[in-house]
């Protein structure tokens, strides 16, 4: 446990993250200061309130003396880790970590982590409704929009904490240690932070790095780094797969999520009968049922919640049906593996919404799937030029000056039988303050659309 008395802690970007580590390092007796490079003006009234604590805030930029002036960092995951003021304190010997080391220094509970490119978010809340439906008082946060921080700062006592980490909070762990990891799989996605996959690759699998002996690491089997994964692992691997039995794990046999664990011997759930639809969900359906079954949820617990949980608001979010039309929310899908693992779940012809931010992602990877199974695209955003160059030759494509305009030709040119989905392949901060921003503007505009077309 960190000794954080009249310790003088910088607080870098003051997001929830921040704001719930400043507020834990004041109460373990730090002095905090806090700094962002938005004017005082934009922050939130939770950060201002801050100032009421006694942290002083630094607000529309960072001053190198600031940094240098400190004996301890702590970093919001979306603080570039190159910002040179950083760049300074790391060579002036200054500790730097990031919220979830900070929390897990004070954490008392157990705890269950869960990274990936996509479906952490599903993962983590489907694996706290098994835990809580068995009966035990389970924190869920981390990168799912609750701070790690906020389990300590509750004062409640918790039987288990399981939190969705990022590979930017993985970035600045130290001693962070889950006594169950899973690693759900990795595509490419912010190459614009990262130089290569394999930078990327790396940071995900610091999951792993703490883990000793009994201590438990769930991959996917079905992914190429698995067993690279698997040899620096020092934990007990636990495997799922979709393609292929499995000794040890759970994989899919004759309709049914089974399991081959020690002491976790047979059938979970039929697949046909799990709330959450598509190929990616599976896979996060049995992620979910083999950490379920390491902390002790029964068998029927867990095949209870698998068919009850219908996902989160913009992951695959059935929205409305239009003359016989479906329009799908998956703003989530804000990488091409993403959008495959979407586009992978459908049988139905596909008009698609892409496009936003690029996050230095290569679009080639969507080429068979845009031949085979989309009728039309429709390019929105910064990268709707990149996208087309990539993709666009394999289908009608159609460039939208907003994504309401994207709606609206979907709308017009979809038939009975077809899918509108909006996966969108990069980020949203082009046009919009957040995923979930644009996944709620998807929604509005398909519900003001007349019932025909």
């Amino acid at each position: 446990m960190l000794n954080l008395k009249d310790r003088k802690a910088l607080v870098v970007g003051l997001g929830k993250s921040g704001i719930a580590a400043s507020r834990l390092l004041l109460r373990h007796g730090a002095k905090v200061t806090a700094t962002d490079r938005r004017i005082f003006d934009a922050l939130s009234g939770k950060a201002k309130e801050l100032i009421h604590l006694g942290v002083n805030i630094e607000a529309g930029g960072h001053t190198l003396e600031t940094f240098l002036s400190t004996d301890l960092i702590i970093l919001s995951p979306g603080v570039p880790a190159d910002l040179l003021p950083l760049t300074k304190a790391k060579e002036r010997g200054i500790k730097i970590i990031g919220e979830i080391e900070l929390a897990f220094q004070f954490l008392n509970a157990p705890l269950i982590a869960i990274t990936g490119s996509n479906g952490k978010s599903t993962t983590t809340t489907l694996i706290g409704e098994i835990i809580k439906a068995k009966g035990d008082k389970v924190f869920v946060g981390g990168n799912i929009g609750t701070p790690l921080s906020e389990c300590i700062l509750s004062g409640s006592s918790f039987d288990c904490a399981v939190v969705e980490v990022s590979s930017f909070q993985l970035e600045t762990i130290e001693g962070f240690r889950p006594e169950i990891s899973l690693l759900l799989n990795i595509s490419p996605d912010h190459l614009d932070r990262y130089q290569n996959l394999k930078e990327y690759a790396d940071a995900k699998f610091r999951i792993f790095e703490n883990q000793g002996a009994d201590d438990f690491a769930i991959i996917n089997a079905d992914e190429m780094w698995s067993e690279d994964a698997s040899k620096g692992i020092r934990g007990k691997v636990v495997a799922f797969s979709r393609q292929e039995r499995v000794r040890n794990g759970i994989h899919i046999e004759n309709g049914w999520i089974v399991s081959t664990m020690d002491h976790h011997r047979g059938k979970i759930c039929e697949v046909s009968r799990i709330g959450i639809k598509g190929v990616h969900n599976l896979e996060n359906a049995m992620a979910a049922a083999a950490a379920a079954l390491l902390w002790g949820c029964r068998q029927e617990t867990i095949a209870n919640t698998l068919k009850e949980f219908t996902g989160l608001e913009h992951r695959l979010e059935f929205v409305r049906e239009i003359g016989g039309v479906k329009y799908i929310n998956d703003s989530k899908g804000t990488n091409v593996g993403a959008v495959v693992k979407s586009i992978e779940g459908f049988s139905e012809p596909i008009l698609l919404i892409a496009g936003g931010r690029d996050k230095g992602g290569d679009f080639l990877p969507l080429r068979s799937l845009i031949r085979d199974k989309v009728k039309r695209l429709i390019l929105i955003g910064e990268a709707r030029e990149k996208i087309g160059a990539a993709v666009g030759d394999l289908t009608v494509t159609t460039d939208a000056g907003s994504l309401e305009e994207a709606v609206h030709i979907a709308h017009r040119e979809a038939i009975t039988g077809d899918v509108v989905l909006l996966s969108p392949a990069c980020a949203s901060f082009d046009m919009f303050k957040n995923f979930e921003e644009r996944g709620r503007l998807f929604k509005e505009m398909v519900w003001k659309l007349p019932h025909n077309p």
